[in-house]
């Protein structure tokens, strides 16, 4: 059961994991087997809110696919269910990330403090220049 807000909850049954033993890639560590997972999850025959199933489909993420699967793919050198673990957190993030709406912008007008303090400043710093060079002690 991965739990993605109070009122959602994916069930087992909707999560595919595949266990892979995958070869490193050369270098110095040639010998080292790691523990690489395959994270499969089907959007659109989820148990999901159509609101979260819309919202996922519009999202511009790579490990998104056009039919609606989500497929993430995890390597280390650490346990099965350690990969298995961190596969799900990054589910659950990318869902959590298309579903929270937006926030509103803050207003871009300057509020009437700081354009009475710009002011000031300019016109202190034009008196400053003007003062340049004419000053003899």
């Amino acid at each position: 059961m991965l739990k993605l807000s109070n009122a959602v909850e994916l069930a087992d049954w909707e999560i595919q994991i595949t266990q892979i033993r995958a070869q490193g890639a050369g270098g110095q560590n040639v010998n080292k087997v790691a523990s690489a997972v395959h994270l499969r999850f089907d959007i659109l025959h989820s148990t999901l809110p159509p609101f979260y199933k819309e919202r996922l489909m519009a999202t511009s993420d790579q490990r998104i696919s056009k039919d609606g699967v989500i497929v993430i793919k995890g390597q280390s050198y650490r346990t099965f269910e350690q990969n298995k673990e961190d596969a799900l957190n990054r589910l659950r993030a990318l869902i959590q990330q298309a579903v929270k709406p937006e926030k509103a912008r803050r207003p871009t007008r300057p509020t009437k403090s700081s354009q009475r303090r710009r002011v000031d400043n300019k016109t202190r710093r034009g008196e400053v220049k003007s003062l340049r060079g004419k000053v003899k002690i």
